[in-house]
């Protein structure tokens, strides 16, 4: 079967069969297909937004652990607060997800 070439760009994800010279994006991806897809077809990627829904409830992490508004939160106090469990402990992964993001 032949190749057909699809155009690369960061919003499509290509499945088993198409492809794009000279990026690894379109290579040959071997296994099972998509369900519900066709060989060759191409799939837009969903676009980013994903932290704005993450932080439901904003400054809920320093609240609860005590910290004044405008202060910073101690690294020491983030890493013990990510081992808890719960709500405390998965915002607390968060905020430290978030710190390796920002640009220094």
């Amino acid at each position: 079967m032949p190749r057909r070439a699809v155009p690369s760009s960061a919003e499509t994800s290509v499945i088993r069969g198409a492809s794009v010279e000279g990026s690894r994006e379109g290579s040959v991806i071997p296994g099972p297909e998509a369900k519900g897809s066709r060989e060759g077809s191409v799939i837009k990627a969903k676009k980013g937004g994903w932290i704005k829904k993450a932080i439901k409830k904003p400054g809920s992490l320093r609240r609860s652990l005590k910290i004044k508004k405008g202060k910073k939160i101690p690294a020491k106090k983030l890493a013990k607060a990510a081992k808890a469990k719960g709500k405390l402990g998965k915002r607390a992964r968060l905020a430290q997800t978030l710190k390796k993001m920002r640009k220094k």
